[in-house]
């Protein structure tokens, strides 16, 4: 007798290769075939009769077969079945290509449904390959909503069709885990019947309802899951900081320049968060350039007067050095120490020093702010009262990382992430759920709107120019390209060979530097380096710049293959440019003549808003490509909609209501959670 748990291999007609190619897919049992989504439907519902039949749409016909049978092309010597079907209002012509068996299972005098695209006039309308099935079967492949599957080479839509039909039956025994109250609250479709509908649609309305409850599934674990360790974190203790406000007016008093009104009210949460007794775990999202590590810099000051200690953690050391550079100045009118800690680079107080020296000054709590890479999280670093963690660019590092510097403290210390990737809201609320958030979105004042165009090839040798005329004014510029090497297939840019034509060719009487992820740490601070002092003008680079290179003089954003980038990520480079007052200019080179990648380009030329474009670039690409959710633990996510919104907000308001209940009483809901290992953000 068949179960979920059956494996693949026990089912009728599916013998090693058809199981291997299953397997590729991950379908390895009956479970695995029920909840392998399909990806879009194709809309055969509508059957018109033949004379109804339009070219160039698609429909469905059902009719009877007056003559079949298979001839070779003269030509190209391919085999072609040609038919004549019909029906009371008339009769077209039928041909498909290479598939010679068709001409043998089907015979003149059979009653068929054909679906697909109508070619041809008006005066010679055919069906080219369209799908058939005979109208005594139960139809999967016609005359209906029609499931299409991601697939594998070697597996067809309809051998994956045929499986799950013959074991759909079994959806009934699925394991629904969501509670009948919430079910019944929500006015959800029974999980038996979303499965099947899934799969085999009896109409756009049921097909509905069955994404809505099986997306609300997967929300709702992940909602759930947010509350429950937001719940657990509120119940571990944490150091307090008073708030010295006498002590931050004199500090915000002593910087050239005013805080935003955006920056006041985030430093306001922040700061009050970090007066509690339970630690605080808070996301800072701002746009590239929009001051949050000043923001930072104030919770990290209040800490340090309260006599505690604060790590700055950030993924490169470029940035980890630009972050110290900034801090020990901020920080130096008021004799707060100041250390760096990276794998090749020691400071402490703007002097080089010993490892055993700065661990020493660490571990006695004598450094009251550390700056670093993963470098501070290696064994033999502790800290003496470590009570903040800020974590600049969280995503950039993994899980078991975040949880080691966590650790790092006597209690659970504070934690505060730093992004300069604007997160769409439904984004925010799905795989930040469990963090409070606070946002920047106002610019610093004086701040000009870099102006962007998209360069068509032929204009390449006018931007080759007004970069020269940028740089006889004193300003340099930046290069991105998609790779290191050249690569044949994918024919875009990289940096190695637009460095030596701009080296030799273009520029040969400028300085110009290179910059990737395969140089060394040594190599790479040398080029940064220069860049800083203005002795490099040109920098070519990969996307190794698109978080923390602060070059105020830096006037162009030069971007080749832009297509190959998406929105957010072209943002943040662009937001490298248009630092100080000189008016700076962001050029997107593309040779792609795809329009859905010119319009995602001028989406970026039109707006400078990265909350908008995180928005745009949400429904342009998918939540995947562009923050890498499934490094987050959220890989299960295989039917919602992330930009789903209102289905977010009803799962998790469903989600909260019961965190608050005796989740001992559902037993299946709990194992579910635990079964998932989902990875977070208070480890």
């Amino acid at each position: 007798m068949l179960t979920l748990i059956t494996k693949v291999t026990e089912l009728n007609k599916v013998g090693k290769t058809l199981a291997s190619r299953l397997k590729k897919l991950g379908i390895e049992t009956v479970k695995d075939l029920i909840f392998y989504y399909p990806f879009r439907y194709d809309d055969f519902s509508r059957v018109l009769k033949i004379n109804q039949l339009t070219p160039g749409t698609v429909a469905t016909v059902r009719g009877r077969v007056d003559i079949i049978a298979n001839r070779r092309s003269p030509r190209k010597r391919k085999i072609l079945t040609e038919a004549v079907i019909s029906d009371e209002s008339g009769e077209i012509k039928v041909i498909w290509f290479n598939q010679p068996w068709i001409g043998k299972s089907l015979k003149a005098g059979d009653e068929l449904f054909l679906s697909g695209k109508v070619s041809g006039d008006l005066f010679s309308a055919y069906f080219n390959s369209p799908n058939y099935e005979k109208t005594s079967t139960f139809n999967l492949n016609t005359a209906r909503l029609v499931p299409v599957y991601s697939i594998t080479q070697g597996l067809t839509q309809k051998q994956l069709r045929f499986l799950i039909k013959n074991i759909i039956g079994l959806a009934a025994k699925a394991v629904d885990y969501l509670p009948a109250e919430v079910i019944k609250k929500e006015k959800l479709l029974a999980l038996s019947s979303a499965l099947r509908q899934i799969h085999f649609p009896l109409s756009q309305a049921s097909l509905k309802r069955a994404k809505e409850r099986l997306s609300f599934d997967e929300l709702f674990l992940i909602q759930l899951w947010a509350a429950l360790a937001r719940k657990k974190l509120a119940k571990e203790p944490a150091t307090e900081i008073k708030f010295l406000e006498k002590e931050t007016k004199n500090f915000v008093s002593k910087l050239n320049f005013d805080l935003t009104t955006d920056q006041k009210k985030a430093a306001w949460e922040i700061i009050k968060d970090l007066g509690k007794s339970r630690p605080m775990n808070r996301l800072l999202q701002g746009d590239v350039g929009s001051g949050k590590t000043l923001v930072a810099a104030l919770a990290i000051y209040n800490t340090a007067l309260n006599g505690h200690q604060s790590v700055l953690m950030a993924p490169t050391e470029i940035l980890a050095r630009q972050h110290y550079e900034t801090l020990l100045k901020l920080f130096k009118p008021f004799k707060i120490k100041v250390g760096l800690l990276t794998r090749t680079q020691i400071f402490l107080a703007g002097e080089k020093v010993k490892k055993s020296e700065f661990l020493a000054g660490a571990m006695k709590g004598e450094i009251k702010v550390i700056i670093g890479t993963h470098a501070v999280i290696s064994k033999n670093v502790s800290f003496g009262d470590l009570a903040l963690v800020v974590v600049d660019e969280q995503h950039r590092f993994g899980v078991e990382q975040r949880k080691l510097i966590k650790q790092k403290g006597r209690e659970t210390p504070h934690f505060l992430s730093l992004t300069a990737t604007p997160i769409p809201r439904s984004l925010a609320l799905t795989l930040y759920g469990d963090l409070d958030l606070s946002i920047i979105r106002e610019m610093p004042q004086g701040r000009k709107k870099i102006l962007t165009k998209i360069v068509s090839p032929e204009k390449r040798q006018l931007a080759y120019e007004f970069i020269s005329n940028q740089i006889r004014a004193g300003r340099q510029i930046f290069v991105i390209c998609p790779l290191i090497d050249p690569s044949d297939k994918l024919g875009v840019r990289s940096v190695t060979p637009e460095f030596e034509k701009l080296d030799q060719q273009i520029f040969p009487h400028l300085k110009i530097g290179l910059l990737h992820g395969r140089l060394k740490a040594k190599e790479k601070e040398a080029v940064m380096e220069q860049f800083i002092k203005n002795e490099i003008k040109i920098l070519v680079a990969t996307s190794v710049v698109e978080v923390g290179v602060d070059i105020p003089n830096a006037s162009v954003m030069m971007i080749e293959g832009a297509e190959r980038f998406g929105l957010a990520q072209l943002h943040q480079f662009r937001g490298r440019v248009g630092r100080s007052e000189h008016q700076s200019f962001c050029f997107l080179f593309s040779d792609s003549g795809d329009l859905e990648s010119l319009k995602r380009l001028q989406a970026l030329s039109d707006c400078h808003d990265g909350f908008v474009l995180a928005e745009k670039d949400l429904a342009f690409r998918g939540a995947g490509k562009i923050y890498g959710y499934e490094q987050s633990g959220f890989s299960d996510l295989k039917i919602a909609d992330l930009n789903d919104l209102a289905l977010i907000k009803r799962a998790r308001a469903a989600a909260q209501a019961l965190v608050e209940d005796d989740l001992s009483r559902y037993p299946l809901l709990m194992e579910k959670i635990n079964s998932l290992n989902f990875s977070g953000h208070l480890e």
